[in-house]
């Protein structure tokens, strides 16, 4: 009889009376695992993702002079961003010539998808959910298996992998990650569909870094579009836009998995706690001057 030879890899053993983290909660309440440093191992994650054979998309939207951030934010994507998987970028833009050239590895293509823009940057930020569900239904869910949604005056500066996805997943906000719920900028007027009373709240999401599968992902951003659309009939603009609205659904609608501050930072403005042991996806410093040249 012949040895039957299977694949395997060797780690460390889990240990059930260790914890992989005791400085931060790495569990919610509903039982979705807060994604830190430390929390994970990414070779066995590859490994599995691999053999559901799989592409991620990620969308960003470069509209007017925001399209001089998108060079920095594809190049350090091909650094950090799912290296070794398929990737698609889908750069939403208005101006799709002036889109960089950016050599992208095996199994990575980048798709520009023409856009109009908005005189105000509010309009971009609450058109972008419109905008997302419409392409979730014209042609994301034939293209990807996941979408990782994200602002583009971004930078990535250390792995971000299929750690992060899920079915439906948001990110804590920098500024908030450890405040209590009444400091949270939530909308506190009833009159908006994005209302959360101030005894409501579970975390503070930012609204740059979102995603989950394609039909999660639609069915967020059309519910946010809607909801949007129900302020603007009434006479009503939430106090932060896109972001207090999604905000609204990921409380009533659990995230599978939140993204640790890690996976968004602003080093310049919060320094670097003694948690933040990787800072992953950070803010690009604003040159305004460069921007209006």
């Amino acid at each position: 009889m012949q040895v039957v030879k299977l694949p395997r890899m060797l780690y460390p053993q889990p240990r059930v009376l260790t914890p992989s983290r005791n400085d931060v909660l790495v569990l919610t309440p509903w039982l979705a695992p807060i994604i830190w440093e430390g929390t994970f191992n990414i070779d066995l994650l590859n490994e599995q993702f691999r053999l559901q054979n799989l592409t991620v998309g990620i969308t960003v939207f470069a509209i007017k002079k925001y399209v001089a951030f998108l060079k920095l934010f594809l190049e350090t994507a091909e650094q950090h961003f799912m290296v070794g998987h398929r990737v698609t970028y889908y750069v939403f833009t208005d101006r799709p010539d002036a889109v960089p050239r950016v050599a992208l590895a095996e199994g990575r293509r980048l798709e520009v998808l023409r856009v109009p823009a908005a005189a105000r940057w509010q309009d971009v930020s609450m058109r972008r959910m419109q905008m997302l569900s419409d392409f979730c239904e014209r042609r994301f869910r034939r293209e990807v298996a996941f979408l990782v949604c994200t602002d583009v005056d971004m930078r990535f500066s250390d792995h971000v992998g299929v750690e992060v996805l899920s079915p439906l997943f948001g990110a804590l906000h920098p500024g908030f990650y450890g405040a209590a719920r009444q400091a949270f900028t939530y909308e506190r007027r009833p009159q908006s569909r994005a209302y959360i009373p101030w005894d409501q709240g579970d975390f503070y999401y930012l609204g740059g870094l979102f995603g989950g599968s394609v039909s999660e992902v639609h069915r967020l951003t059309t519910a946010c579009h809607q909801a949007m659309t129900a302020d603007r009939a009434n006479g009503i603009e939430a106090v932060w836009h896109d972001e207090s609205h999604l905000n609204r659904y990921l409380l009533d609608h659990k995230p599978t998995k939140v993204l640790s501050p890690e996976y968004l930072w602003d080093e310049q403005l919060l320094g670097r706690p003694a948690v933040m042991r990787k800072l992953r996806f950070m803010a690009v410093p604003k040159n305004h001057q460069q921007i209006r040249n």
